[in-house]
C-alpha cells in the first residue's frame, strides 16, 4: 500500500467515526460528560468539557446519548454534526416544615446502573436497579449524624457473564461485589461561584491541576455542576466516601461526576436542593486484593455509570430518623419506584431482564447434589474460631452484659412469683 493509500484510509476511517457536539437545545451550550451507549447498552465514552464526543465506531450505531436532566435521544447512521437535547421537568413535592423539631433530612431516590467488570478472558456485565435511602442533619449541630452514602431498600439485578469463547450466562446474583455505586453519595453543601449568585443564566468553569475541575452552569434556578474528579486533589471533596481508595492509589482512568440542583436561594447549596446525580467511573481494580477472580495475577477493570433519581425529600424529627437508622418501618412493603423522567431502558437491556427473569431457579436448585461430606455427623466441635470469638467477648464486655441481662431477668422473674404468691396468701404476711 502507498502512503497516499494509507492517508487516504486514514481519512475516510476519521470521517466515519468524527466527534459530535453534544449541547442543549434551548441555550444550545454544550453539555460536558454526557455519556454514550452503544446499541448493545454499553457505555462507549463521555463527552469533554466542550460537550464534544470521543471517537465513536460506526459498529456501535444506533447510539444512545444521555445527559441527566435532559431527555435521551438515539443517533443513526449517519451522525450528525451536533445533537441537541432537551430539558427534563422534574417536579417534587412541596416541601413543609411542621416545626422546629423536624430537622433531619430524608430522601428518597431511585437508582440505575450500569457496571462492568472484565478480565482478557472474561466479562460480567451489571445492570441494577435500587430504592436508596439518605438521612441528613439540616443543622451543624444536631447530634444526629444519619448517612450520605445511598442506603439500599431493595434491588433488583442482572447480570450477564461472557467467556473468551462466547459462552453466555445470566443470572440475578453473583459472588464478586465490584460496583462502584454503593459509595458515591451527596455531596457536602457547596459554595456557589461569586459570579452565578445574581444572575439568571451563566457558566463559571474551574481550572484544575491538569484540566477543568468543575464547570458550573445555572439556569434560572436550576443548577447543574459538572466534576472532573482526577482533575485536581481539591475535587475529592465532592466524593468524600472514597479518600481511602485514592490514599492507596487506586489507578482511576475516569472520574466524572454530576449534580443537578433546582430552587436555588442564596450564595450555597443545600442538600434539600438536589433532584438528582450521575457519575461514570473507570478504574483498573477495586481495592487492594478485593477478590481473586479468573487467576491470581490477572488484572481486572471496572467500570460503572449510575444515575440517582430524587423522588422523594422530607423533613422529619430525631425519633423518626431513628426509627429508619434501626430499618423499624417495614421495608418489605417498599416496592421500586420509577421516575417519570428516568428513560426507556434500551431493547438489549429488556432482554437481559427478560432473560434473568425466565430462569427457573427452583429448577436450578433441584438439579444441584448435595455434598454429603459438608452434611456432618450432628457433633458440636469448639473450634479455635469459637474460642477465639469467646475472648473477645470477654475482653469487650459482651459476655458479661449478657450475663448481667440474664441475671436482671431471672430477678424479675423472682419478684414476679414472690408477688404472685403473696397475692394469693395475704394472711401469710399478716402473721
Amino acid at each position: 500500500m502507498t502512503i497516499y493509500a494509507l492517508v487516504v484510509l486514514i481519512f475516510s476511517m476519521t470521517g466515519q467515526n468524527h466527534s459530535i457536539v453534544v449541547a442543549d437545545s434551548t441555550t444550545r451550550t454544550p453539555l460536558p460528560s454526557a455519556s454514550i451507549f452503544d446499541h448493545k447498552g454499553q457505555i462507549v465514552g463521555i463527552c469533554n468539557p466542550k460537550g464534544r464526543t470521543p471517537y465513536i465506531s460506526t459498529t456501535s450505531y444506533p447510539i444512545t446519548v444521555r445527559y441527566l436532566g435532559f431527555k435521551e435521544k438515539t443517533v443513526t447512521m449517519p451522525p450528525p454534526d451536533t445533537i441537541f437535547l432537551q430539558e427534563n421537568q422534574t417536579e417534587l413535592p412541596e416541601i413543609v416544615v411542621k416545626s422546629r423539631q423536624h430537622k433531619i433530612i430524608h430522601m428518597l431516590a431511585y437508582m440505575r446502573e450500569y457496571s462492568m467488570l472484565t478480565t482478557y478472558a472474561d466479562t460480567i456485565f451489571l445492570f441494577r436497579e435500587k430504592m436508596v435511602d439518605y438521612m441528613l442533619p439540616a443543622e451543624k449541630n444536631t447530634r444526629f449524624n444519619g448517612w450520605s452514602s445511598p442506603r439500599v431498600l431493595k434491588s433488583n439485578s442482572y447480570y450477564h457473564f461472557t467467556n473468551s469463547h462466547g459462552l453466555d450466562s445470566v443470572s440475578d446474583k453473583c459472588n464478586h461485589h465490584f460496583s462502584w455505586s454503593d459509595w458515591i453519595g451527596i455531596a457536602p453543601m457547596p459554595e456557589v461561584p461569586q459570579c452565578l449568585i445574581n444572575v439568571e443564566h451563566g457558566v463559571d468553569t474551574i481550572q484544575g491541576k491538569y484540566s477543568p475541575t468543575e464547570i458550573w452552569i445555572r439556569n434560572n434556578g436550576k443548577m447543574a455542576v459538572d466534576v472532573n474528579v482526577l482533575a485536581d486533589t481539591t475535587s475529592r471533596k465532592w466524593v468524600p466516601n472514597l479518600s481511602a481508595f485514592f490514599r492507596h492509589h487506586l489507578d482511576f482512568d475516569c472520574f466524572k461526576i454530576r449534580f443537578n440542583y433546582d430552587n436555588l436561594a442564596g450564595a450555597s447549596i443545600s442538600p434539600m436542593d438536589l433532584t438528582g446525580y450521575s457519575y461514570n467511573i473507570e478504574s483498573k481494580g477495586r481495592g487492594h486484593d478485593m477478590f481473586m477472580f479468573h487467576r491470581v495475577n490477572d488484572p481486572f477493570f471496572v467500570s460503572t455509570y449510575a444515575e440517582i433519581y430524587v423522588i422523594d425529600k422530607e423533613y422529619i424529627t430525631n425519633k423518626e430518623a431513628k426509627k429508619w437508622e434501626r430499618l423499624q418501618i417495614k421495608t418489605a412493603d417498599i416496592e421500586i419506584y420509577e421516575p417519570s423522567e428516568a428513560p426507556e431502558l434500551q431493547p438489549s437491556i429488556q432482554q437481559l431482564v427478560s432473560r434473568v427473569n425466565s430462569v427457573d431457579r427452583a429448577k436450578v436448585r433441584s438439579t444441584i447434589v448435595p455434598d454429603r461430606r459438608l452434611v456432618g455427623r450432628g457433633v458440636v466441635k469448639q473450634n479455635l474460631g469459637q474460642r477465639v470469638l469467646q475472648l473477645f467477648k470477654t475482653i469487650t464486655g459482651i459476655s458479661s452484659i449478657k450475663a448481667r441481662r440474664a441475671w436482671n431477668n431471672q430477678w424479675k422473674d423472682f419478684k414476679r412469683e414472690r408477688i404472685e404468691s403473696s397475692n394469693q396468701h395475704p394472711e401469710e404476711n399478716d402473721q
